[in-house]
């Protein structure tokens, strides 16, 4: 994440090795340390925030057979896929 930060920050900086970071030409970019903290901080807190999306992509039915349930909801007038969705939606909730 502190490449990242780093790169957010300085745009210019086109390698990172070692904890230093050079422009295109090999030149080293001095990096202010506390900025990059922050930036870190910021990222892991955006990461943090979207959790519930990474639990809820890995609880979610296969596309297959969400198109499954559908197909069979629809034949046999049922709500197999809705109820399915819904409690993944319900067991790990947006936050507020």
């Amino acid at each position: 994440m502190r490449h990242e930060a780093i790169n957010n920050l300085y745009p210019n900086v086109a390698s990172q090795t070692n904890n230093l970071a050079f422009d295109s030409q090999g030149n080293k970019i001095t990096v202010d340390e506390s900025k990059v903290a922050e930036e870190v901080e910021r990222l892991q807190a955006e990461y943090d925030s979207k959790q519930y999306h990474r639990d809820r992509a890995i609880s979610y039915p296969s596309l297959q057979d969400q198109l499954d349930m559908q197909y069979w909801d629809s034949v046999n007038g049922t709500t197999t896929w809705k109820d399915a969705i819904a409690k993944v939606k319900t067991d790990i909730p947006k936050p507020e």
